[in-house]
């Protein structure tokens, strides 16, 4: 265990369903394991579903808090965890949005991996920016302004004085990982 992150407070929020699994547990076992205390916020609060690769229903897990009851000024960075239907929820979260509206205010971090990206188009936070997704998102985060899709394992897009990270799959966890902890220590 790494103390690099202690001190630090990491959200990662959801939906209650369609979570692709690794894209929550493994962020959440990493950033802890670097020392950080992470919070599990979703929807409705209680139990979420995760499965693997979108179509196989894998373990539930307890999240920690209601999206309704977090403030982005209690947390340094904000993770978007992808999963189809986890990420098309969120999208039409009120909650989720103005979490992410409240991290981008506050020139703080935002990650997020996969189909994640895709709240972030409904927040209003990607137009000009240089991000990687999932590569069936590409199209929607092109028409929805990001200046650049890249196909990398992790890009980082410092820009206005917040800070964006995003990757591509689960493959792409250890590199996220790292990223966002990197950039949070900085």
């Amino acid at each position: 265990m790494s103390s690099q992150l202690h001190g630090k407070k990491i959200l990662i929020i959801t939906s209650n369903t369609g979570i692709e699994r690794d894209e929550l547990l493994k962020p959440l076992e990493a950033l802890r394991g670097f020392g950080a205390t992470v919070t599990h916020g979703s929807s409705k609060g209680g139990s979420t579903q995760t499965f693997l690769q979108d179509t196989e229903k894998d373990r539930t897990v307890e999240s920690d808090a209601k999206l309704s009851d977090l403030h982005g000024s209690d947390f340094d960075a904000l993770v978007i965890p992808g999963g189809t239907v986890n990420a098309d929820t969120l999208r039409q979260d009120a909650d989720a949005l103005r979490l992410i509206n409240d991290f981008v205010k506050a020139g703080k971090i935002v990650a997020a991996i996969c189909h994640g990206p895709w709240a972030l188009i409904d927040a209003g936070v990607i137009e000009g920016k240089t991000l990687t997704s999932y590569k069936s998102v590409r199209a929607d985060l092109v028409n929805a302004g990001a200046a650049n899709w890249v196909d990398a394992q992790v890009k980082e897009c410092p820009a206005n004085g917040w800070t964006l990270i995003t990757s591509r799959t689960p493959d792409d966890l250890p590199a996220f990982n790292e990223a966002i902890a990197k950039t949070l220590a900085a």
